[in-house]
């Protein structure tokens, strides 16, 4: 009688996919002539079905939720199966209002599941009909960076469905377009989908949506991408991912931030490029290799590389690469980074031909220690081996040399490499065979001493003055390769002893040089001269104000009205290219500087290679303030004001050009103080490169943003200011807003305007003339036309404000550090 209540029950049951039809009869599934018993370890899951039908069987459900409420461990026997029928189910309800937040951690997840053993299978051919989505990200819907799924155990597999986090992309469900779900918003932010503590996993025919920080089966030991598709711009992908036979769509042109381990590998993959002009791989240059893999663009002109500023010790490997058809040498720029494993034994690491057939070694790369074989190809690859005697299940892919880089001074200290060898997925090989060498040039500045082939001894023969590099490179003799990056000082002399000891004098108004003389013995002079104002002629009271860089002496020193009342000290620490700092030598000026000697004294200007970046937190008139601070306004987000070194001059990276001034940390912020007490109108300039290239300037919208003060009381953090300020409402603009500061309190006084130009070669100009406040920002960077009418390429905007007499300036930076960082080049204050 229950037989044939539920063959009553379910006889009008059909799919939404007609071309793979499913025949439920509640105890159990016929599907391609399958019949699938459901039990404990096999539900089944259709949106279709309603809550009365699906109450009617322990193991079906039309809920994904549901289901996963009630499974438990498989094994890899008996794997934990849900069998999904075709429908959207949504793993966090995108209809509910409240914000995610993270229960620990910094990530909000949709769903965490403890399961070993466990598979998703759609009951279609067509990936798109079984789609599993939520729809959070980074600010929208969620505090953090919202991700679906969080996987605990080993063994998760996908097969013939969509993992989809629809915050930024449009769904689409043909089958049933009800179903149909616009994005939250355009603006594109980071929407992940899975990350995992799993060994072994599989995805098949599935597919991967969202766009930033993609995250399919992120973290995951080891895993195998079998048939899968991938859509993303940034940060997006498995980093230690093997792709075979994939298809991907980049938005964006670094969809790895970096890889792991034995990095990612790519097989037989299909990448369509729709970013601009150059596309890389990673952000942070790591590991990866490319196999029989075409790239395809519109057809102009693109750049492909490994990484954006490669180094010298990266090694990647590629094998039949092409690009629109026509064979590619990836990162042709630097070529070293590139092994083309072209004849080499290594390549039947990833790729066995045999007979004329193609093989791709999943085995060799995924067997890790357990014999792991998800493709099932070992048995042929052992057949090849016994019948050729050819090694093709234990070939290491992973050459590393500890450490990447090492420095040693000739004759004095040495350096220690090590070779280690790996199987994909960080599986150690004992007893490496490793050659090691460097090119003719190198050799006549160190010499190597092999330590019985995996360890090396590098000392250094640099007879030179200067101080140069070089690569030791291993290499096995499968054809793997890694290098070294050795820094090579000559044998250190004597700092140079001065033969005329310093002292201070005037060579034209408003200019004070320090003249010394040294012993160079013909060699430059790159002597250490600090700068200081002090409270008297002994140096009491010493604070820094200038400092010498990049190997250039700073010999003068412009007095402006801040100096007047102090004795100016110049430190000489005697160095030249081959010598260590000796010791200090001072001279002062036996009176304070007078406002007489001062020629600019409504002028401030600096490229700040000369600024000092030490911690002064204190708020002197004619000083700058240069410490960490939070703003007021920013609770919300989990920071604090740094209390260490928060600016630092050197060179940055991604769109930070050459050398400038960058914010060390989260809160960077510098405050000048000006000695003038009234001060009427102003005019402030700033050339800055930020570091993010696509124009939305920080990190996420997270109350990231740049504020420029002018007309500001540093004592009160009153006054006016510029907010530069990434939004939720773009991706690639950010917001400009003048603003009003009252006790640090600050309010907006003008609409925002949603710009382009905040790239590199940035131009700011603020400026107060009587009771106006003006901002223009424009950018040397050629832009093309937004897409969005509503986004500007030049900034222009003005507010009516109270005139007051304040004349500090000062800079607050609340974003990320790193690649989320701006650039300082020049300054110019003027004040009347």
């Amino acid at each position: 009688f229950i037989n044939m209540f539920c063959l009553w029950s379910y006889a009008g049951y059909q799919s939404l996919d007609k071309a793979n039809p499913i025949s439920f009869e509640g105890t159990h599934l016929t599907y391609k002539g399958q019949k699938i018993l459901l039990g404990e370890k096999a539900f089944f899951v259709d949106g279709q079905l309603s809550d009365e039908e699906a109450s009617k069987h322990p193991y079906v459900f039309n809920d994904i939720n549901k289901a996963l409420d009630q499974i438990q461990n498989g094994t890899e026997k008996e794997p934990m199966t849900l069998y999904i029928a075709p429908y959207v189910y949504w793993i966090d309800n995108p209809d509910d209002p409240t914000v995610r937040k993270p229960v620990t951690g910094a990530i909000p997840y949709g769903r965490i599941v403890k399961c070993n053993w466990l598979t998703f299978y759609g009951l279609t051919d067509d990936a798109r009909n079984v789609v599993l989505a939520s729809r959070r990200g980074q600010t929208q819907g969620a505090e953090g960076n919202f991700t679906m799924f969080y996987f605990d155990g080993d063994g998760i597999r996908s097969e013939n469905l969509t993992f989809g986090n629809y915050c930024n992309v449009d769904l689409e469900f043909p089958l049933l377009p009800k179903l149909n779900r616009e994005k939250r918003s355009s603006t594109v932010t980071q929407a992940q989908l899975i990350i995992c503590n799993s060994d072994k996993v599989v995805a098949r025919n599935t597919r991967f949506i969202s766009r930033l920080n993609l995250c399919p089966f992120d973290s995951a030991k080891r895993i195998l991408f079998d048939r899968c598709y991938f859509e993303s711009t940034d940060d997006a992908l498995c980093s230690t991912g093997l792709y075979l036979d994939c298809r991907f769509t980049f938005f964006s042109s670094k969809p790895f931030f970096h890889t792991l381990g034995t990095g990612a590998i790519f097989l037989n993959c299909d990448l369509n490029v729709l970013t601009g002009k150059r596309q890389y791989l990673t952000k942070a240059g790591s590991p990866v290799t490319m196999v029989d893999s075409r790239f395809t663009n519109n057809g102009q002109p693109l750049y492909l590389g490994w990484t954006q500023d490669p180094t010298d010790d990266l090694r990647c490997y590629q094998y039949n690469v092409s690009l629109n058809g026509q064979p590619i040498h990836m990162n042709g720029d630097k070529p070293c980074n590139t092994v083309d494993m072209t004849g080499l034994p290594v390549l039947e690491a990833y790729r066995v031909e045999h007979k004329g057939e193609v093989l791709y070694n999943t085995y060799n790369l995924l067997r890790g220690n357990d014999d792991w074989d998800p493709m099932g190809v070992k048995d042929k690859l052992m057949a090849i081996e016994r019948e050729t005697g050819r090694n093709l299940t234990a070939i290491p892919t992973y050459l590393r040399i500890t450490p990447p880089e090492a420095s040693v001074e000739s004759g004095v200290s040495t350096a220690k490499l090590q070779a280690s060898l790996q199987r994909f997925g960080r599986f150690e090989v004992n007893e490496p065979t490793v050659q090691w060498s460097i090119d003719a040039q190198g050799a006549a500045l160190v010499s190597l001493s092999d330590n019985g082939g995996k360890a090396c001894e590098v000392t250094g023969t640099n007879g030179n003055d200067a101080t140069q590099t070089v690569v030791v490179k291993a290499v096995t003799p499968q054809g793997l390769e890694s290098a070294s990056v050795i820094t090579v000082a000559p044998t250190y002399l004597e700092a140079p002893a001065f033969t005329s000891l310093p002292v201070l004098r005037t060579i034209e108004k408003g200019i004070l040089k320090v003249d010394y003389a040294l012993n160079l013995q013909g060699r430059t002079d790159e002597s250490l001269i600090t700068w200081y104002r002090c409270k008297d002629a002994k140096g009491g009271g010493a604070i820094e104000v200038a400092v010498s860089r990049l190997a250039q002496p700073e010999y003068t020193y412009e007095l402006t009205v801040a100096d007047v009342g102090y004795y100016i000290l110049a430190a000489i620490a005697p160095k030249h290219l081959r010598c260590h700092p000796g010791k200090v030598e001072v001279a002062c000026t036996k009176v304070p500087v007078t406002t007489k000697e001062v020629v600019k004294k409504q002028v401030y200007e600096t490229n700040f290679q000369n600024f000092a970046t030490v911690r002064q937190p204190e708020i002197i008139p004619g000083f700058w303030t240069v410490d960490g601070y939070k703003p007021l306004g920013l609770d919300e987000y989990d920071w604090e004001a740094p209390i260490g070194e928060t600016w630092y001059y050197g060179t940055g990276i991604d769109g930070m050009k050459g050398t400038g001034l960058v914010q060390a940390t989260k809160g960077a912020r510098m405050l000048y103080t000006p000695v003038t007490k009234e001060v009427r109108d102003m005019l402030l300039t700033f050339v800055v490169d930020p570091g993010k290239q696509a124009g939305q300037g920080f990190g996420s919208p997270t109350g990231q943003y740049l504020e420029l003060y002018i007309k500001y009381d540093t004592r009160t953090l009153s006054g006016y200011g510029l907010r530069i300020i990434r939004t939720t409402k773009y991706h690639n603009a950010v917001d400009f807003i003048l603003m009003e500061y009252t006790n640090g309190v600050a309010k907006e006084i003008s609409q925002p305007v949603s710009a382009v130009c905040f790239r590199t070669g940035c131009t700011i100009r603020l400026a107060v003339k009587g009771s106006k406040l003006t901002a223009h920002v424009e950018t040397s960077t050629e832009l093309s036309e937004p897409q969005d009418a509503t986004l500007s390429k030049v900034v222009d905007i003005q507010a009516d404000i109270l005139p007051t007499l304040f004349g500090g300036i000062g800079i607050q930076h609340t974003g990320s550090a790193g690649a989320s960082a701006t650039m300082f080049h020049r300054m110019k204050v003027e004040w009347n």
